[in-house]
């Protein structure tokens, strides 16, 4: 039987998932270590979202060996993990209810559940809420409502509650998406600031953006049609022709400043004017 290394997060050997007779994602080999932060990238449908949730255990592989936590999924009470996992997606924030009142909101990750019902909170829980909430500049939204907050506090909200439980892993599935400029630059900085922070957890994040990539990430998957293109360290995979690959058309990369930024390229000899 295959044990996992207990320095590895995520330990998936040739994972897939499959439903209604579909693979989703697989064949998987994918490791994440105490101190790495990685980014999942790729088109529409390429499984980004299906490999977080096993990554998540909320799926089982269908196939292959797969240990989140030290802990082999199909062999462990998803509870057991749910609070060692720190969560973030546009799933869990159609969950919300438009009432949940935002200090509410992020205890409730400690007591596994969404929506407060008959939980008693006390001050050491309300202390670290606001501690989880001031990590990503939303202390100030304590005492408002989910339903009256801007797409980009809600993103910042939802991230802070999955701190809320000091977890050994983040996983964050889009957290830019739907906001604007502005709500982008600023969400991307905050993460930039926790993946410099040595005793933040290990961390995953999916995007179709490489845009959306903060500093300090360490790691790199490109994702195809559920299979792997290319993983590994972040500057080796992300290349303008891993990511031709992985979209299926020519793109351009470039990395001004330090930043990613990515365009389609132009045709040879395109848009020339006509003579005349």
């Amino acid at each position: 039987m295959y044990e996992s290394d207990p320095d590895l997060l995520v330990d998936f050997r040739d994972v897939t998932l499959v439903r209604g007779g579909n693979t989703l994602v697989g064949p998987v080999t994918w490791q994440v270590e105490l101190d790495e932060r990685w980014v999942i990238i790729g088109p529409n449908g390429a499984g980004k979202t299906s490999l977080m949730r096993l990554a998540s255990a909320q799926e089982h592989p269908t196939s292959g060996t797969a240990f989140v936590l030290n802990e082999q999924l199909g062999r462990v009470e998803v509870r057991e993990l749910s609070t060692r996992i720190g969560v973030s997606s546009a799933a869990l924030a159609e969950r919300v209810p438009p009432n949940e009142i935002v200090s509410d909101l992020v205890i409730s990750a400690g007591y596994s559940v969404v929506g407060r019902w008959r939980e008693s909170y006390d001050d050491m829980d309300r202390g670290q809420a606001v501690e989880s909430l001031e990590s990503m500049g939303a202390e100030h939204l304590a005492d408002r409502s989910f339903g009256t907050l801007s797409e980009g506090e809600r993103k910042r909200v939802l991230i802070a509650r999955a701190l809320m439980t000091d977890p050994e892993l983040l996983l964050l599935d889009e957290p830019a998406a739907g906001l604007d400029l502005g709500g982008r630059e600023e969400l991307v900085d905050r993460l930039g600031r926790l993946a410099a922070d040595p005793e933040a957890p290990a961390m995953v994040l999916v995007t179709h953006h490489v845009e959306e990539i903060p500093d300090g990430f360490t790691h790199a998957m490109l994702l195809s049609e559920g299979e792997i293109v290319a993983q590994g360290l972040l500057d080796d995979v992300l290349t303008s022709e891993n990511l031709s690959t992985a979209f299926r058309q020519r793109i351009t990369l470039s990395r001004p400043g330090g930043r990613y930024f990515a365009r389609r390229a132009r045709r040879a000899g395109g848009h020339r004017r006509a003579a005349g």
